[in-house]
Formats: structure tokens, C-alpha cells, sequence
């Protein structure tokens, strides 16, 4: 088991990282989870009483204050204290959901978090932040807030349909492609049915939390892990709104493709780039740029009425804030 330290809390990777679940200190204790973790993951959890399942529909469609609301009501109706505990077991919408539940709800309880899919695991659990979506707009509401814990239990992979686990792998090509040309060079060589999942997800956690820890609430150079994402989340939310969503990672690939073409890249590298991306993962139609602009125009990193990017310097270099109006895209 391997241990990275953030800077309040550890992330735990390997296969007993389930044992670190510790829930003895708290009054009441609420595991999270959605129709597909309660059915294929909850029963790897360590046994224990006092607890509560609460239940959502999975999706990121359901990632809304109404979902909110329900896991609220459950809490409350089952009269959760301030020394109680959430346990969100499932992907980035249970993770990001059920911290921001648990961080408003009585101004606050503890939650840890257990990632069940590729994205959330060397991703939405690390880094501390949280979120919903509102009016069709990724992730519009939403704080900073760090679980307790992060448990990461590999075998949890073994769930998961081929498409949702490369759809999770878009974070680890962004992780490879914004710091490092050595993992960018590992996954770009070898098979994905051959990658070494323990070394890749301990690689890709550690570059994120060393980027989180040198600017904890997105200052500066937290930035960079939006590469990909201004275009991904506008080409996310464009399909959202009209009612035929498409996978996050799926639309982060799209996103570093249109993004990588923005970057002052050697084209060389800008074929590199979408070659591989093209050569090995499904990606959704582009929508045409004149209909992402609505939801460009409302991303939450904009500046001064323009639209601000993380982009590329060289495959495994990233630099922040450059700004391009609506006209320029």
C-alpha cells in the first residue's frame, strides 16, 4: 500500500487501502452511492454498524441541488450530528456531490472519499474540490473543502465498462501532457490493455497533489490542470443542455485536442497530440465553436469578458492565463 500525503489528509493506494476506513470516533456514519456502486462495490467495504445507505440516481445530469436536497433530508431525518461521518463510494459526481453535502450541511461534517472509477481516483477526489451543476452549467456552485481520507482500491476498476474507464484515462493523459514527458512517453508507447494501473494512478495522483499543494485554492499554477477543460466543459455542457450527455472524460479529450491547437506547440507535437487521442478513445461530435460560445461566455475562470485557457509550452510544460476573446476563438 502506498501512501501520498496532501496537506491536511493521505491518499491511501493499493489493495488493502480499505482497511484505513476508520469510522470509530463518529456517531453516525452515511455511505453514498448510486445504483452501480451499491451493487458492485459497497460489499468490498470493511464491515461495520451504525450506518446508513443513501442512495442516488447515478450521472452527471443528477449532480443538482435537488440530489442535494435529498441527501440532506436523509441525514437529517436519521439525525446526523456534527460528529458524523459521509462515505461517498462512487465516481466524481457521488465524490463531488457528497463532499459539498457534507461541507454545508450543518456547516460542515467529515467525509472521506472513495473514488470507484479511473477519472475519480486520480482526479475528482484529489485536491479538495467540490461542486454542483447549475442551469446546464458544469460545476457552478461549489467550494474548497479536503476529506479526511482518500482510500483508492484498485481492484475497484474491474467494474467498470471499457468506455468509462478510458473515459477516466483523459486525466492521466492531461496530467502526462501539462508536467510529464516521461509518463506522457509511457502511456503514448504502450498498449492501454497493458498499462501498469498501480504505477499509473500513483504517478498521476502525485502530480496533482504537488500542483494542488503549491496553490491550494487556484491561484496560479493550480491552472494548469484546466487544460482541456474550458473547451471540455463547454463541449460537456453543450450536450447536457441538449439532452444527449456525453461521458466528462470524452469531452476532455475533445477539449485538449481544440485546446492543444490554441498552445504555442511545435505542430509536430500538435499532431502527436491528436493522433494519439483520435488512435485510441471515442470522442463525441464537435459541436460547431459558434455553438459552444454561450457556454464559454459563463466559465467560471474568465477574466476581464475574455476567456482564459491553461495551455500547452511543450508536451509535459503548461502555463496559465492566456486570455482570448469570443472574436479570437
Amino acid at each position: 500500500m502506498k501512501e501520498i500525503v496532501s496537506s491536511n489528509y493521505s491518499v491511501w493506494i493499493g489493495e488493502d487501502s480499505l482497511s484505513k476506513l476508520d469510522v470509530l470516533s463518529y456517531s453516525k456514519v452515511a455511505i453514498l452511492v448510486d445504483e452501480n456502486t451499491k451493487r458492485d462495490c459497497l460489499h468490498k467495504l470493511p464491515k461495520f454498524d451504525n450506518h446508513i445507505i443513501i442512495e442516488v440516481k447515478s450521472g452527471e445530469h443528477n449532480k443538482t441541488i435537488s440530489t442535494c436536497n435529498y441527501i440532506w433530508e436523509k441525514l437529517t431525518e436519521n439525525q446526523f450530528d456534527k460528529n458524523s461521518l459521509l462515505i461517498n463510494l462512487g465516481g466524481g459526481v457521488i465524490g463531488d456531490m457528497g463532499g459539498f453535502c457534507a461541507s454545508t450541511f450543518k456547516r460542515g461534517i467529515n467525509f472521506i472519499q472513495i473514488p470507484t472509477t479511473l477519472l475519480s481516483m486520480v482526479d475528482a477526489s484529489i485536491g479538495g474540490k467540490l461542486a454542483i451543476d447549475f442551469k446546464n452549467f458544469k460545476n457552478q456552485i461549489g467550494l474548497f473543502n479536503n476529506p479526511k481520507a482518500v482510500l483508492i482500491f484498485p481492484d475497484f476498476l474491474d467494474t467498470l465498462p471499457k468506455n468509462i474507464l478510458k473515459s477516466g484515462f483523459s486525466e492521466v493523459v492531461k496530467h502526462a501532457l501539462i508536467a510529464d514527458r516521461d509518463l506522457w512517453n509511457n502511456i503514448s508507447s504502450n498498449r492501454f490493455e497493458d498499462l501498469d494501473w498501480l504505477n499509473i494512478i500513483t504517478t498521476s495522483i502525485s502530480i496533482k497533489n504537488n500542483i494542488v499543494l503549491s496553490d491550494p485554492y487556484e491561484i496560479d499554477m493550480r491552472k494548469k490542470l484546466n487544460f482541456g477543460h474550458t473547451y471540455g466543459h463547454a463541449i460537456e455542457s453543450f450536450y447536457l443542455k441538449n439532452g444527449t450527455p456525453v461521458l466528462h472524460g470524452e469531452a476532455v479529450f475533445a477539449g485538449m485536442i481544440l485546446e492543444s491547437q490554441l498552445s504555442n506547440l511545435h505542430p509536430e507535437e500538435k499532431l502527436e497530440i491528436k493522433n494519439y487521442i483520435l488512435s485510441n478513445f471515442s470522442l463525441p461530435f464537435f459541436p460547431k465553436k459558434s455553438d459552444l460560445l454561450p457556454f464559454l461566455i459563463n466559465d467560471k475562470k474568465n477574466k476581464f469578458g475574455k476567456v482564459s485557457f491553461s495551455l500547452l509550452n511543450q508536451i509535459g510544460d503548461c502555463s496559465v492565463d492566456h486570455l482570448f476573446s469570443l472574436d479570437e476563438l
